[in-house]
């Protein structure tokens, strides 16, 4: 199977998966089963009146955010987990909004690359807006506010902003500055994904910014083999998220999905678990 076909399947599986409760749309009731308590390892708005599992970034802010100041094990060592098993494979297979980023991208038109410097803006975001503000910024009773939620998100606000003032009147008279500014984000995220392939992921995401940290370490990682590589460059002009394979493999920007490796005609470039180097050198040592 065409591991772009693979990928998509597994893409919209998972995105099914994740907004299993596609009823609540017409009812604008969120799901509070069992299955709420568990973090999506991607980015999916817990209150999506879809969604099945929370999201780990509102999740990490609303504990930051408590007034007992508490460090959440749970949430955090979930996401360490998960980001040094898979680091970005996360975002590149898994990410309900990362498809459908995807799915704008295929819209007609010029497409363009990012300046690089625009690729760190995701660990600002992280910083300020998930880490800071939700700890610095309090209200009268000493609780923090869900900043990046509040004032950014744009998955939050197309699944779960958008869908809950449609369906309850109640909402609408309490949108002001704040919902305009939220929709003015994802009006310019939405014609940014037509022209830039991936433009949240690469910018904004904060959740990719913590497993991009996470990428050079992962388990599951990209080897470029440079003896077989003959440089043809087809690696680095597949990936869409404008990384060099052979360059930088594990490069924070590398979502996994297997572009590189596909367009090779060498077979030079591998995505697995484990390294082929540490093998290498365990046998050379039973030689010995």
């Amino acid at each position: 199977m065409n591991n772009a076909f693979k990928r998509k399947l597994i893409q919209i599986a998972a995105f099914g998966f994740t907004n299993s409760h596609i009823g609540n749309f017409v009812s604008g009731k969120l799901y509070t089963g069992k299955w709420k308590q568990f973090c999506n390892p991607g980015l999916n708005c817990y209150s999506c009146p879809a969604a099945t599992l929370a999201c780990p970034i509102g999740a990490l802010q609303a504990v930051n955010g408590s007034m007992q100041y508490n460090f959440s094990f749970y949430i955090v060592g979930f996401l360490l987990a998960v980001g040094v098993l898979f680091g970005r494979l996360i975002c590149g297979w898994i990410c309900p909004f990362g498809l459908i980023q995807e799915l704008i991208y295929k819209i007609p038109s010029p497409k363009y690359k990012l300046p690089k410097i625009f690729t760190y803006f995701k660990y600002a975001i992280l910083i300020v807006f998930v880490i800071l503000l939700p700890i610095v910024v309090t209200d009268f009773m000493g609780m923090g506010q869900p900043a990046f939620c509040q004032y950014i998100c744009p998955a939050g606000t197309l699944s779960g902003g958008i869908p809950m003032i449609a369906t309850h009147s109640e909402l609408r008279a309490t949108t002001g500055f704040l919902f305009g500014l939220k929709i003015t984000i994802l009006f310019i995220t939405i014609i940014a994904c037509i022209f830039l392939f991936r433009f949240f992921c690469k910018t904004l995401c904060p959740l990719g910014a913590i497993y991009g940290l996470l990428n050079k370490i992962s388990i599951y990682h990209l080897e470029a083999d440079k003896k077989a590589c003959i440089g043809c460059g087809k690696c680095a002009r597949a990936c869409k998220m404008d990384v060099d394979p052979v360059v930088n493999p594990n490069s924070a920007e590398c979502i996994r999905c297997g572009a590189c490796a596909s367009a090779c005609p060498k077979q030079a470039i591998q995505l697995k678990f484990g390294s082929s180097k540490q093998k290498k050198n365990k046998e050379h040592s039973h030689e010995k």
